[in-house]
């Protein structure tokens, strides 16, 4: 299991997988072959389905066109065997022989295989630190030595993990600013309109009892509302699912005013449950739909949120458990191929059911029935079984009755 540097990524949104993948794999491509005289690039299956939306080809022609003329080749019904999200470099010099090709997957959170192996990483990055991928194991590592899941990840992460983790909540919290400042329409043939701004003022005009959740919901809205503009978020565990955990941990410093240093471990332990369950199963929406995607991060905002409020290694696990369950067989399915509709509002509703969570674990000793482990595994299962309509394509669920946007 790799480092948690590599589950929180720092980017542009709209989509990790579809968006900050992309570009990396032009990136990476140009490397390798930069004196080409013309590049084409195909999509395929998901990529090619929801590639506009998700601006799959600016991000790909902001890289190669300055080099060489690019042409991009769309074919949504092609699914290739690994990952629904495949795509092919192929590189011409001026007589026309195409002298590269490469066939590259984005399997999600921004990162890319090439079918066996993750690429684009150092070697240090490339290796596995943590000996443990199951969170049984782990919390049964807590619980023998006094521990919790975050002294877990310090004792296997280099020194920087904690500079890394403090950039990341940087971020985090100006996409909460950005996000509350900025009015007006989204982008795109939606014209949706942000809500971050005016959910934030009418929740301070309400008593307690109803402005926290207000207040979440306006945090959760506004980091969603930054990554549907293209705006610089954290991958938590994507980009379409970016507002969940911000929105939690911004909302409990405020009113708990919790140090810096605990937001940090809380980002820890979150990012080791995310962590288990790409190792696992996976966080991709085009191979597993938005369970993946929001499930997951619904799943350690929850355990963030229990961390935080002192919750035993039994107790994070079963509110992380209970954020990824109750959001099993979730479709994936972005209206016009935009993370906007109905992926924002899944977000600020995750985020809140993320306290609720915390909230019900709290009442237990946090011996339950079905494990954590074990959600991850169903889930798994559950999104192999969803038909591909339903996994980010834009054809099926909400966006079936919506004109996609044409390529």
């Amino acid at each position: 299991m790799k480092s948690l540097k590599e589950l929180y990524r720092i980017g542009n949104g709209p989509s990790s997988s579809h968006t900050m993948g992309p570009k990396k794999a032009a990136e990476l491509f140009l490397e390798r072959a930069p004196g080409a005289a013309k590049y084409v690039v195909t999509l395929y299956g998901s990529l090619a389905a929801t590639g506009k939306g998700h601006l799959t080809d600016t991000a790909i022609l902001n890289v190669l066109e300055p080099h060489a003329p690019t042409t991009i080749e769309w074919l949504p019904r092609t699914f290739l065997p690994f990952h629904p999200n495949a795509m092919r470099y192929d590189a011409f010099d001026a007589t026309g022989n195409n002298f590269d090709s490469w066939t590259v997957y984005s399997v999600g959170g921004g990162a890319l295989s090439d079918g066996t192996t993750i690429v684009g990483l150092s070697e240090a990055a490339q290796k596995d630190i943590y000996p443990m991928t199951t969170i049984a194991d782990i919390q049964a590592w807590c619980e023998q030595n006094g521990r919790t899941y975050w002294e877990y990840v310090e004792i296997h992460e280099d020194n920087d993990l904690w500079e890394h983790l403090r950039d990341v909540w940087q971020v985090m919290k100006v996409a909460v600013k950005n996000g509350l400042d900025n009015e007006g329409v989204l982008p795109g043939p939606l014209n949706l309109q942000r809500k971050a701004a005016s959910y934030f003022i009418k929740a301070k005009g309400y008593k307690a009892s109803l402005q926290s959740r207000g207040l979440v919901f306006a945090y959760a809205l506004a980091v969603s509302e930054e990554n549907a503009s293209g705006g610089k978020i954290v991958t938590a565990p994507t980009c379409g699912s970016c507002g969940v955990l911000p929105a939690i941990l911004h909302y409990l410093e405020e009113s708990r005013d919790f140090s810096e240093t605990r937001i940090l471990r809380a980002l820890a332990t979150a990012g080791l449950f995310g962590n288990v369950v790409k190792q696992n199963a996976s966080i991709s929406g085009a191979e597993v739909g938005c369970q993946g995607e929001v499930g997951v991060a619904c799943s350690m905002a929850a355990a963030a949120a229990s961390q935080l409020f002192g919750g035993s290694p039994a107790q994070i696990e079963y509110a992380a458990e209970m954020g990824l369950e109750h959001h099993l067989g979730m479709t994936c399915d972005p209206v016009c191929g935009l993370v906007q509709v109905p992926c924002i509002e899944r977000n600020a509703y995750a985020a809140a059911r993320a306290l609720d969570a915390n909230l019900y674990s709290s009442f237990t000793d946090g011996i339950h029935l079905v494990s954590f482990d074990r959600v991850v595994e169903v889930m798994k299962q559950t999104g192999h079984d969803l038909p591909s309509l339903y996994k980010e394509t834009g054809e099926g669920g909400l966006a079936r009755d919506y004109k996609r946007m044409k390529n």
